[in-house]
């Protein structure tokens, strides 16, 4: 797991979310475009709901170093994942258990493909802009076959996911044979199944020396992940492995700093630290060159999105999402539901932030590789910690609304609470459907936000 320090000011991984095509219902879509339902003519756009526009300096340097992308490009892409995610959880919603995966492709993100089970569904998916792709296997059938797999792995079998793109359950082994004798010993369909050699292990990526982050009363260093508060109390999320509820931590600049509160690994690896009255948190990540980069929010990007991560070892780096719901078995055990990624990370960046545009996705886990000759992360996903510990994300707005739980005037929506997809609130007298998982905050009510909410 990959540890970072944070002062608890200017921490907070902005995840991005499945944000593909703000398309609402009664909006009138643009002609089909093959380069994605970013073309549609919404009334309201995800991108504009989500701020694809106002990414900070240090977010679209960072883009141009590690993915090649000028100024223009970064911006556009940022644009594209935004509209392609809401395109695709409309799409899942409407196909149900046909579906089988959405990514986006192309250096801008411009070319979003939806994958269906069902023939008669490719004229519909056309139909928004998407490109149609008709494989054998629904995406709930291969994630049922890989929780089986998650069961039963070993660190022989270390890493399990699904790709979406090839309609098949990936099992990384590190032994020869060994991805062959956990599908036999589960009985999973061997068709479901493509086994691939790993030349290295993920591990934990913990480190015991003194850096620039915040560090646990045992020793060792870690990196904040996002400001958060709980009621009136003030903190960060961050890796459950870090630390266990209870161990005290010191700020950056070894200040008495606070506490963990709650902490799960493994199984999941996340975690939250409260602080004492010394500390406030804000809406920030830190950027490049210790530049402050705001978080406005936390829906999860799509499969082939941007991702950019901060770190107390490494800094700002940035990579595309490669799965999401991946397993990872590590020697201290199996944690499930992180995401896959091609950002590198090194030893001490454990917790710290990924943010995609200005959209927070979840706090680093761990891999295997380094920033030198490139690697492989997992993040947990920040939304399912927010809710864990019914903790709300520190964005931009001053007023955070009704806190978790609390119902807003004429139905049962609230600001504070996460919402995940396929979840159904009331709100002025309507019901509407999430499509993107997200924490819910203030002017991010249904009728607001077609790019999250689907009207029944």
């Amino acid at each position: 797991m990959l540890r970072r320090h944070a002062r608890a000011a200017c921490t907070a991984l902005v995840a991005a979310g499945m944000a593909l095509a703000g398309l609402q219902a009664g909006s009138a879509a643009a002609a089909p475009d093959a380069r994605g339902p970013h073309r549609a003519a919404a009334v309201k756009t995800a991108a504009r709901t989500l701020g694809a526009d106002s990414a900070r300096p240090e977010l679209l340097d960072a883009m141009r170093r590690d993915l090649g992308l000028t100024r223009s490009q970064a911006l556009t892409r940022l644009a594209n994942e935004a509209e392609a995610g809401a395109a695709a959880a409309r799409l899942r919603q409407d196909l149900g258990g046909a579906f089988a995966g959405a990514w986006v492709d192309g250096a801008e993100a411009d070319t979003l493909t939806v994958a269906t089970t069902r023939a008669a569904d490719t004229a519909a998916i056309r139909a928004t802009g998407a490109r149609a792709r008709l494989v054998t296997h629904g995406l709930t059938v291969l994630e049922r076959a890989k929780e089986t797999l998650d069961r039963s792995a070993t660190t022989e079998a270390p890493v399990r996911y699904v790709d979406v793109r090839a309609n098949v359950l990936v099992v990384e082994e590190t032994r020869a044979g060994a991805g062959a004798q956990l599908v036999r010993a589960t009985g999973v369909p061997r068709e479901l199944v493509r086994v691939v050699r790993s030349g290295q292990a993920p591990r934990p990526l913990y480190d015991i020396r003194g850096g620039d982050a915040y560090y646990m009363g045992g020793g060792g260093r870690c990196s904040v992940g996002f400001p958060v508060t709980r009621g009136t109390t003030q903190g960060f999320a961050t890796a459950g492995h870090c630390g266990r509820a209870g161990t005290t931590t010191s700020g950056f600049n070894q200040v008495a700093q606070g506490s963990f509160q709650g902490s799960v690994f493994p199984g999941n690896d996340m975690a939250w630290v409260a602080a004492n009255a010394n500390w406030a948190s804000t809406p920030y990540v830190k950027g490049s060159g210790g530049a402050n980069v705001q978080v406005t929010g936390s829906v999860l990007q799509p499969v082939g999105s941007s991702v950019c991560r901060s770190g107390s070892t490494t800094g700002w780096h940035c990579g595309t999402v490669q799965q999401h719901n991946t397993s990872v078995t590590y020697p201290e055990g199996t944690i499930s539901g992180v995401t896959r990624t091609t950002v590198c990370a090194e030893p001490g960046d454990s917790g710290g932030s990924y943010i995609s545009g200005n959209q927070a996705q979840g706090v680093t886990s761990g891999g295997s590789g380094n920033c030198s000759s490139g690697g492989t992360t997992f993040f947990q996903p920040l939304n399912p910690l927010l809710q864990t510990y019914g903790l709300t994300l520190k964005t931009t707005g001053t007023d955070p609304g009704p806190g978790p739980g609390e119902p807003e005037p004429g139905g049962t929506w609230a600001a504070g609470k996460v919402y995940v997809a396929g979840d159904v609130v009331t709100y002025g007298g309507a019901s509407y459907r999430c499509l993107q998982g997200h924490q819910a905050q203030a002017g991010w009510q249904p009728p607001n936000v077609p790019a999250l909410w689907q009207r029944l």
